[in-house]
Formats: C-alpha cells, structure tokens, sequence
C-alpha cells in the first residue's frame, strides 16, 4: 500500500468513526402538556428550503411548550456523519415512525432503499395522519430501472397516479406559479372554513416569503383553509401582479382525506409554502402547531391564541441550493438543533 492510499484510508476510517460516534437524529423528549405522551416525527431531506432548520424550530416549540416527544430525520452524509440534503439515498431513524403519533415530512426526490422506505409506507398503510410541506408533493423519484417495491410512490408515477403527493397529500409537483426566487407570496383564509379550529387566533392576509406552487388536483372534498395570491415581488410592499395571474388564488394550505394502497383511509394536511423563512409569520406557525393538535386528537384543546414564540433565536437561512462541499464545510449534525447549540 502506498503513503497516499494509507492516508486516504486513514482519513475515511477516522471519517466513518465519527459518523459512528454521534446522533444520526434529533430527539427530544416532552415535558407536560397538550401531547404528553405522543410522538410527533419529523422527515426532512431537501436541497433549497432548509428543512432542517424549519422542522427543528418546530419540534423545540413542540416538545418544551406542549409536551410532545419529538424526532426529526436528517439526509445524513454515510461518510461524514453530518447533514447533507443532496444525499437522496439516505434518511437514518425512519424505523421510529412504528410508534409515532403524526408524520411530518419536507422532503424531495428521496430515493431511499427498500429498508428504510418501508417504515415510511407502513406507517401510510395503517392509516396514520400525516402533514406534508412543500417539496412533499415530489417526495420520492426513483430511476426508470429501479427494483425497488415502492416506485409506484414515484412523484409521476401512473400505476398510482401522481404517486405520494397527489394519493396522500392531494397533488404531485404542478409546476411554480409565481416566479422563483423573484416573487413571493400573500395567503388568504377561504370564508368557507374561517371557523375552522385550526384557523384559531390566525390572521388574514398572510405573507410567504417563497412563490407560489400550482395545484390542481384537489377535489370538492378536500377543504383548502388558504389560497396563495402571487405577488409582484420578494417583500410585504409589494403589490399583487397584474398580469393574466391576477385573479388566480392558488391552494396553499388544505385538510383531505387519503385512502392508502392497503385500502385504510386516514387525515392529511399540505402547505405548499413552508420554507424556513417563511415561518418567520407568527401566524403561519400557528396554523400549522394548531393542525398538530387537531391530528393528534386534541381539536377541543386548541388555545384562542396557541403560543408559537421561538423556544430560541431563529435566524433561517436564505432558500438555495448548495453544493456538496458547501454542505460539509458547514458539517451540521443533528445535535446542532438542541435548544441552545444552534450554530
């Protein structure tokens, strides 16, 4: 053996190592309240959103406010140890959804193996809630020669039409309705379901930092809480558009009932918006911890006015894509997110 390759070795033991040595996942366990006792788990696994920082902001308001039992799954670098959303192959503690109450899951183009994937479908299959974010509408795409058992939950797939998102969530990826990265987003509450407990001590008129995406598989049925209004640029000034777009609403955020492949039906709620920026609306994080305790039975204890205040500083990062390098210069790991270890 060479110098060189016994460094090289070396260097990827020591790598693996401390991959080995520390938490592949987040967890934190709950104090008194509202879900004592309930496990809520957390999927992250998107390259340009910055899932990790948003989901963990949640599960510390979750687990030190209201007493759930909180996980939140990583892309994790097999080599490395630390959190790298462009490794789609990859999400450890997948197998704690066997004993959790509510799956959240912001993630995109995951192509896991059959090992890890099955937790992910079992938990479906038995007809559990579940709350999709974002880029959940394309959570999964597997290539054309893929073996796997699950490619039917492909985000176009055709055996079961629209895979994940459009079965389970109630859309697949349409396409972004409002220009990427140079238009941002003003919610409305539909009337229709104002009244709605989870629409407690939220406000109209909501701003969403990302662009708006296209739906349009909704049926009747499903009850959509905001319509996405595009707007003319990236801040809380600016004007709605005036172009061919200006009369059009978009679903934003929607309740639905799913039927699974097993034949079991359960709840599940969607927000297309959802980066980490956009949680930075007080309103917004209200939504979505209220529709927590309405999908894990707690609809009559929802507050007036649920407490969403940051359990500590949170300064999301700027949605982009980031390269490899740049994701194991930052060598973020689950840890990062404890309360009070934040980088």
């Amino acid at each position: 053996m060479t110098r060189r390759m016994s460094i090289t070795l070396g260097l990827f033991l020591a790598c693996t190592l401390h991959a080995m040595a520390q938490n592949q996942w987040l967890s934190l366990k709950g104090t008194n309240g509202i879900g004592s006792g309930q496990h809520v788990v957390f999927i992250t696994g998107e390259e340009y959103y910055r899932s990790e920082e948003a989901m963990s902001m949640f599960a510390r308001i979750l687990s030190q406010k209201y007493g759930y039992k909180c996980s939140v799954l990583f892309s994790i670098d097999k080599v490395t140890g630390t959190i790298n959303p462009n490794q789609r192959n990859h999400i450890p503690g997948l197998h704690l959804l066997e004993d959790a109450d509510l799956m959240v899951i912001f993630a995109r183009f995951r192509e896991l193996p059959d090992s890890e994937m099955k937790y992910i479908v079992d938990y479906v299959n038995d007809g559990r809630p579940v709350i999709g974010v974002r880029n959940a509408t394309h959570a999964f795409r597997y290539q054309a020669d893929s073996p796997s058992l699950y490619t039917s939950w492909d985000w176009h797939s055709t055996r079961w039409p629209g895979g994940f998102g459009q079965q389970i969530l109630g859309d697949t990826w349409v396409s972004h309705y409002g220009k990427f990265q140079q238009e941002a987003t003003l919610a409305h509450i539909n009337s229709v379901h104002r009244n709605h407990p989870v629409m407690q001590g939220v406000k109209d008129k909501i701003f969403i930092r990302t662009d708006v995406n296209g739906v349009n598989q909704l049926g009747p049925e499903d009850k959509i809480l905001l319509r996405g209004q595009v707007l003319s640029g990236r801040t809380p000034e600016s004007s709605p558009v005036t172009d061919e777009r200006k009369d059009t609403r978009m679903p934003l955020a929607w309740f639905r009932s799913y039927k699974a492949q097993s034949g079991k039906t359960g709840r599940a709620f969607c927000t297309t918006s959802g980066a980490s920026v956009d949680w930075l609306s007080e309103d917004l994080r209200r939504l979505m911890v209220n529709v927590i305790f309405d999908l894990t039975g707690h609809t009559h204890e929802i507050p007036t006015e649920t407490d969403v205040d940051f359990i500590m500083e949170y300064q999301p990062s700027a949605f982009g894509s980031l390269t490899d390098a740049q994701w194991r210069t930052k060598a973020l790991t689950p840890d990062d997110f404890l309360p009070g270890h934040l980088k």
